[in-house]
């Protein structure tokens, strides 16, 4: 898919005549929710022939509306990046959410957004979507302004897992529950953590398990501490491997830290963007008598690893052959 990213309205070039498809949200975690709010926007886009286009915000809003209840983020703004490409095909618009946007009445939102500078004509949005100055611009809103402005409005219904809306803040609550495997359920996708591979300690590797110690940003809200089998991408490669989150009591400076051991993997990669990706949580963080006892644990943590990648390697090629024979 071709995806094209603006800062600001300043930053947004587009034909003023031609008309578009609008979706607009914070879209943290491009949830499964959020992946139907896409699909319809790309079936509008398709049907009429108009140009889709993505609003979303950073920073987060409740940084700017409400500092004290500042949410941890499932997807930073550079790994909106690299996941909302596969769910959408158009124009991201990034709109930095400040005082003056927040202050903004739900009919100039409208008016100078929706209306001047995209010249939308169809606007779909989730079910519980509200926007403008206290959050006064409800959906009514947005189809009362919509008669007056010519354009049409679409709610998305939720997307329900076991009987309750998937959302945000469900994700967010069964990551710090580590409900990790119903997290990844709701998500619809595996749960990324960017950022550029840093120089640690060099333990790892002097106990025989060379690690990428992954800088992530400070707002990312992190896995359960322990050991998951995990998988990455660095440029066009991808590799399985063995992950840890959490203090390292080895390490004097005791602050939480992202590394991940990758099987038949050897290059100097420092200072390069990596992506990595927990799949399985394996078990908890522990403290070990002696680098003895963690190297023997870290043995037992790499054949658990394996055996799940190798089950799932396995299942894979039995659903290719089920695939094969029904053609």
């Amino acid at each position: 898919m071709s995806v094209e990213f603006f800062k600001g309205i300043e930053d947004y070039k587009s034909d003023p005549a031609e008309e578009t498809v609008v979706t607009i949200g914070t879209f943290d975690g491009i949830h499964k929710g959020h992946q139907e709010i896409l699909r319809k926007v790309m079936d509008e886009s398709k049907r009429s022939g108009r140009k889709a286009i993505l609003v979303t915000f950073h920073p987060h809003p409740r940084v700017v509306v409400a500092p004290e209840h500042i949410p941890l983020l499932l997807t930073t703004l550079e790994e909106k990046g690299k996941f909302i490409p596969h769910f959408f095909d158009g124009s991201v618009l990034i709109m930095k959410f400040s005082d003056e946007l927040k202050n903004q009445t739900a009919e100039e939102f409208i008016k100078t957004l929706l209306v001047d500078t995209l010249n939308a004509k169809k606007v779909i949005v989730g079910y519980d979507h509200a926007f403008g100055k206290d959050r006064s611009g409800s959906i009514e809103v947005l189809k009362k302004f919509g008669d007056l402005y010519n354009y049409d409005v679409e709610v998305v219904a939720p997307v329900m897992y076991k009987e309750k809306a998937v959302s945000s803040s469900r994700i967010r609550n069964a990551i710090i529950a580590n409900d990790y495997k119903e997290a990844l359920t709701m998500l619809g996708h595996h749960y990324a953590i960017a950022g550029t591979v840093e120089r640690g300690l060099g333990l790892g590797r002097r106990l025989g398990y060379p690690t990428a110690n992954v800088s992530y940003g400070m707002r990312k809200l992190l896995p359960a501490e322990g050991v998951y089998a995990c998988w990455a991408q660095i440029g066009d490669e991808e590799k399985d491997g063995m992950m840890f989150i959490g203090k390292n009591h080895f390490n004097p400076q005791k602050r939480i830290t992202v590394e991940a051991n990758l099987f038949d993997f050897d290059k100097d990669i420092y200072d390069q963007e990596i992506i990595v990706y927990p799949t399985h949580f394996i078990r908890e963080n522990r403290k070990f008598d002696s680098t003895d006892t963690l190297v023997e644990q870290i043995k037992k943590d790499k054949i658990e690893v394996l055996n799940i990648i190798n089950e799932e390697t396995e299942n894979v090629n039995e659903q290719r052959a089920k695939s094969s024979t029904n053609l």
